[in-house]
C-alpha cells in the first residue's frame, strides 16, 4: 500500500511540474486550427501544415493530432499557410495577415480524382496509417482478403504474422494480446486461432497494431496488442453493403454490413453465414534413438484433415444520442459454428536399417459445436467540446464449445486388424464479464490527465474425457480425462499524464492490477490459486524536428497470463504418438518493453522504424520430451526382430513406439532485441506500395528437469538444456496497382527466414498472394478474385533433435491454396464512402475499451 501511495504521489508531482513548465515562448504569436475530410466531416490525423513566408520559405510547421488539430507558434507577420495530406487535393491560405494569437477554423480538404486516358482513379487513403504509438490497418479497401476469415486479415498487417497452426505473433513474437472491440470476447478459454478462423474477413472495419501499449491499456500481452475492431455503421440514412463470395476448396459465404442513422439515433448490424472446407496436411519423420544415440527404429507419420465449418455470425446495435453531450449505446452479438473435422493418420513403421515393418492407419472423426452470445453497453459524457468526458463500458458473454471425436486404429494387412476404438468428449464453457471507466480532463491547450478503472471476471470450466472400447464396453482413460476449472478476476486501476511543450511532448503513466487466478483439476482434486498484484508503469517521450519528422523513445512493463490451451491437460488424440498437454503450473511472465521510434514522411515514402528490447522473466517455452509410455501396435503374423535388442519389439509381434509429448514449461530469461522497418511509397497516384522488414535476436536462458518411468520400470530422471541465441528475420511487401478499366491488382509476398529453437530449427517459409477486382454497375458492385497461398508453399516445417530419443522433420499446412471470387454490391453509399463513424462512434469501436 505504500507502495502505491508513493507512486501516486510522484505521479502527482509529475503532473504539476508539468502543467507549470507550460508557457509561451516570447515575441511569437500562436496559430491554431482543425483540418477535416470534406466528405465525411472526419478529422484529418498527421496531416502536414506549412508556415511560409511570401517568398516561400518555410518558417515552421507541424503535424495535425488525433482530433485534425494543430498549433503552430511563428513571430508577428504575413504568411501563406500551406494543408497538404497523402491523397488529399493541397489547400492554402494566402498572404493571411497575423499580429496576434489567431485561430483560423476549421479547414476541409478534398480527395484527390485524376482522370487517366479517360479512366477515372480515385485517390483513398492508404490502407495503412503509420503513427507514433500504433498502425491502423484499414481492411474494407483490402481485396486480398475478400471470402477470407480474420486470420486472412491478420496476415495481411504488417508487423502481424499468422503461422500454418494459426498462432499469431507480433514482429516475431508470440506472446501478443488478441482483442475484438477492445475486448477479449471470450478468448481466455478457447483457442484464438480457432475463433480468428471462425469470423468472416467482411465483418471487420480496421486492425489496430499496439506494439508498446501505456499504461491505460490493458497489461496482458508481452509482445503488444492487436485489436480487431468490426464494422459499424456511419452515414446518415440508410446505407449498407452485401458482400456474396466462392470459392475452391469449398468457402462460400454472404454476409451484410446495414445502418440506418437519423439525428436522434443510429442502428447498426452484421449479419453473416459462411460454408467453409479447409482440406490441410501434415507429416512428421522420426528416427528414434537409443541412449547412445544409435537408430533404433523409424516412424514416419502422414496426416490428411478436411476442416469443414458452418456458420453464421450476426451483431445488432443502436446508438442514442440523449443530447449533444450524452450518447448511449447497446449492441448484441451471437457467433454459432458447426464443423466437421475428419481425420486419416497413416503411421509407416521402418526397423533401424529402415527397412519396411508395416503401417497403421487412424481415422479420427471430430464434430464440434461452438456457440457465443454477448452483450455490451456503452455511455459517453462529454462535459466539453475539449475532450473532457466520462466513458463507462460493460460487457458479459457465454461461450460454449463442445467437441467430440471417435478414433479408430488399423493396422493395415494385419489378421488383428482393429488395434483399439477410442472416443473422446470436450465440452467448454466460459462466462465472462467486464466493466470498465475511463476519466479523460485536458489541463490547458496541451496537457491531459486520465484516470480509470478495469475489473475482468472469467469463469472457464473444461470437461475432458477419453474413452477406450474394451470387451464390447467403454472404459475411462484416465491418461486423457480430467475436468479443469478456470477463474480469473483482475481488478486494474491506471492513471497517465502527458503533455506536449513545443516540440517535446511526453507522457507518464502507472498502472495497478490485482489478479486472483484458480486452476483447479477437480478429478484429481488439484486446487492451485495464485493471487499477485503488480505495478506497470510506462513513459513515452516524442520529438517533433520538423512537420514530417518525429523520434520517440518508450518504456512500458506488460505481463502475459497462461490460459485455455497452455493450462489445459486434456490433448486431442489424432496422433498418439506425438502428443500436445498444456501445463496448468504454468506462471505468468513479465516483460519490460523498450521502443525507440523514427517516423519521417517525405512526398511520396513514409518511413516508420523502431530498434526495440524486450526482456522476460518466466517466458513460456514449448519443449518436447519422451514419457516413458508406448503406443503398441499388434502386427500379428509378421515376423520382425530387433536386431539390437531394444523394447521396440515385443514377442516378435508387438511394436511399441515411444511417446513423445510437447508442453509449455516456464523458462527463466529471454532476452530479445530487433529492429523493424515500415515503408509506404506512393511512386505515381495509381500505384501503392508498403513493405514491412522485421529483424531480431532472441536468446533464452533457462533449463528443464524432469522424471518419468522406462518401458522396463525404471524411473529416470532427465535433463534438458534450453540455452540458446537465434536470429532470425521476416519481410513483406504490398503492391497494389490501379489498371485501366477501373481494375485493381494486388499483390503480396512474405518470407520468414530460418530460426533456431531451443530443440532443432524451423525452416524459412516463402508465400505469396493475389488479387483482382473490377468496379461495375456505376460503382456500385465490385466484382473480384483472390488466391491465397498461390505456389501452396504456406507450411510450418521444423527440425528437432533430441539426444539419446529422437531426430525428426515435420511440415504441417493447415490450408491449402484458396481461390475465391466476391461479388460486393454498396447502396445508398459509393466506393469511396469512408464507412467510418463519427468520432463519437470511433471511440465506442473498442479503441478506448482497452484502456482500463
Amino acid at each position: 500500500m505504500k507502495n502505491l501511495q508513493k507512486s501516486v504521489v510522484l505521479l502527482f508531482l509529475l503532473s504539476a511540474f508539468a502543467v507549470f513548465a507550460q508557457g509561451n515562448p516570447g515575441n511569437t504569436v500562436k496559430i491554431t486550427g482543425k483540418l477535416i475530410e470534406q466528405d465525411t466531416k472526419l478529422p484529418l490525423e498527421f496531416a502536414t501544415v506549412t508556415i511560409q513566408n511570401t517568398a516561400n520559405v518555410t518558417i515552421n510547421g507541424a503535424m495535425t493530432d488525433a482530433n485534425g488539430e494543430y498549433s503552430i507558434n511563428v513571430a508577428p507577420g504575413i504568411y501563406n499557410i500551406k494543408f497538404d495530406f497523402i491523397s488529399f487535393k493541397p489547400t492554402a491560405i494566402l498572404a493571411k495577415e497575423i499580429t496576434g494569437n489567431t485561430n483560423l477554423g476549421v479547414t476541409a480538404m478534398a480527395s484527390d480524382a485524376t482522370m487517366l486516358n479517360d479512366v477515372e482513379i480515385v485517390a483513398e487513403r492508404s490502407t495503412v496509417e503509420i503513427k507514433l504509438d500504433k498502425r491502423v490497418y484499414s481492411v474494407g479497401k483490402d481485396m486480398m482478403v475478400k471470402g477470407g476469415t480474420v486470420s486472412d486479415v491478420l496476415d495481411n498487417v504488417p508487423s502481424v504474422s499468422v503461422d500454418a497452426e494459426g498462432n499469431v505473433a507480433l514482429r516475431g513474437n508470440q506472446s501478443v494480446t488478441i482483442l475484438i472491440d477492445g475486448r477479449p470476447s471470450s478468448l481466455a478459454g478457447s483457442n484464438v486461432a480457432d475463433v480468428l478462423r471462425l469470423l468472416p474477413a467482411d465483418s471487420v472495419d480496421k486492425v489496430e497494431v499496439i506494439t508498446n501499449p501505456s499504461a491505460r491499456y490493458d497489461a496482458e500481452g508481452g509482445g503488444g496488442i492487436v485489436n480487431i475492431i468490426l464494422k459499424k455503421g456511419s452515414a446518415n440514412g440508410f446505407n449498407g453493403s452485401v458482400v456474396a463470395s466462392t470459392g475452391n476448396p469449398d468457402n462460400h459465404g454472404i454476409s451484410a454490413n446495414l445502418n440506418y442513422r437519423s439525428e436522434n439515433f443510429n442502428l447498426f448490424s452484421n449479419l453473416g453465414y459462411n460454408y467453409r472446407n479447409s482440406p490441410g496436411n501434415s507429416f512428421t519423420n522420426t528416427e528414434y534413438l537409443n541412449k547412445d544415440n544409435t537408430t533404433r527404429n523409424f516412424v514416419n507419420e502422414k496426416r490428411i484433415s478436411k476442416r469443414k465449418q458452418n456458420g453464421i455470425n450476426a451483431s445488432f446495435g443502436a446508438e442514442w444520442f440523449l443530447d449533444k453531450t450524452l450518447t448511449w449505446t447497446n449492441s448484441v452479438s451471437v457467433r454459432k459454428n458447426n464443423g466437421d473435422n475428419p481425420t486419416k493418420t497413416y503411421f509407416d513403421n521402418y526397423d533401424a536399417n529402415h527397412n519396411y515393418q508395416s503401417t497403421r492407419y487412424r481415422y479420427n472423426e471430430e464434430d464440434e459445436k461452438d456457440t457465443n452470445v454477448r452483450f455490451s453497453t456503452n455511455l459517453i459524457k462529454k462535459f466539453d467540446d475539449k475532450g473532457h468526458e466520462l466513458k463507462i463500458d460493460a460487457s458479459v458473454s457465454k461461450s460454449m464449445d463442445d467437441e467430440n471425436a471417435i478414433i479408430n486404429d488399423i493396422t493395415l494387412g494385419s489378421p488383428n486388424l482393429v488395434n483399439s476404438n477410442e472416443r473422446t468428449f470436450n465440452d467448454e464453457d466460459e462466462n465472462r464479464a467486464l466493466i470498465q471507466a475511463d476519466y479523460v480532463l485536458p489541463l490547458g491547450e496541451n496537457s491531459r490527465f486520465e484516470a480509470g478503472y478495469r475489473g475482468s471476471f472469467t469463469t472457464m470450466e473444461t470437461d475432458a474425457k477419453a474413452e477406450i472400447l474394451n470387451g464390447g464396453i467403454w472404459e475411462n482413460n484416465k491418461n486423457y480425462s480430467n475436468f479443469l476449472q478456470y477463474k480469473e478476476k483482475v481488478n486494474a486501476l491506471y492513471s497517465q499524464f502527458g503533455s506536449k511543450m513545443g516540440k517535446f511532448s511526453y507522457l507518464f503513466g502507472l498502472r495497478w492490477e490485482d489478479s486472483n487466478i484458480d486452476v483447479n483439476l477437480l478429478d484429481s482434486s488439484n486446487y492451485n490459486n495464485k493471487r499477485y498484484n503488480n505495478f506497470f508503469p510506462s513513459a513515452f517521450l516524442t520529438y517533433e524536428f520538423n512537420e514530417g519528422t518525429s523520434a520517440s523513445i518508450s518504456y512500458s512493463r506488460r505481463i502475459n497470463r497462461p490460459r485455455g490451451r497452455f493450462l489445459n491437460p486434456f490433448s486431442g488424440l489424432e496422433s498418439n504418438i506425438n502428443i500436445f498437454r498444456g501445463n496448468p503450473d504454468l506462471d505468468p511472465s513479465m516483460t519490460n518493453a523498450i521502443d525507440i521510434g523514427f517516423l519521417k514522411k517525405w512526398s511520396k515514402v513514409t518511413l516508420s522504424s523502431s530498434a526495440y528490447m524486450n526482456i522476460t522473466d518466466d517466458t513460456f517455452q514449448f519443449i518436447r520430451r519422451a514419457t516413458g509410455d508406448f503406443a503398441v501396435q499388434q502386427v500379428g503374423g509378421l515376423d520382425t526382430t530387433d536386431p539390437q535388442g531394444n523394447v521396440t519389439i515385443v514377442d516378435g509381434e508387438d511394436i511399441k513406439t515411444p511417446i513423445i509429448l510437447t508442453t509449455p514449461v516456464n523458462l527463466a530469461k529471454e532476452y530479445r532485441f530487433g529492429f523493424e522497418f515500415n515503408v509506404n511509397y506512393t511512386p505515381f497516384k495509381w500505384w501503392r506500395i508498403n513493405s514491412n522488414f522485421n529483424f531480431y535476436r532472441n536468446e533464452t536462458k533457462g533449463d528443464y528437469t524432469f522424471t518419468y518411468v522406462d518401458g522396463k520400470g525404471n524411473t529416470i530422471n532427465d535433463f534438458i538444456n534450453l540455452n540458446r541465441t537465434a536470429y532470425s528475420w521476416t519481410t513483406r511487401v504490398n503492391s497494389k496497382i490501379s489498371l485501366p478499366l477501373k481494375i485493381d491488382w494486388q499483390l503480396n509476398g512474405n518470407y520468414e527466414a530460418p530460426q533456431n529453437t531451443a530443440q532443432g530449427k524451423r525452416i524459412g517459409v516463402a508465400s505469396a498472394n493475389t488479387s483482382l477486382s473490377k468496379d461495375i454497375l456505376k460503382d456500385k458492385a465490385t466484382i473480384g478474385i483472390n488466391v491465397q497461398d498461390i505456389f501452396n508453399s504456406r507450411k510450418m516445417k521444423n527440425e528437432t533433435y533430441l539426444p539419446g530419443e529422437l531426430r525428426s522433420h515435420s511440415e504441417m499446412q493447415w490450408r491449402q491454396r484458396q481461390v475465391t471470387v466476391s461479388f460486393t454490391y454498396r447502396f445508398n453509399m459509393n466506393k469511396n464512402d469512408k464507412q467510418k463513424q463519427q468520432k463519437e462512434q470511433q471511440d465506442n469501436g473498442g479503441d478506448e475499451f482497452m484502456g482500463g
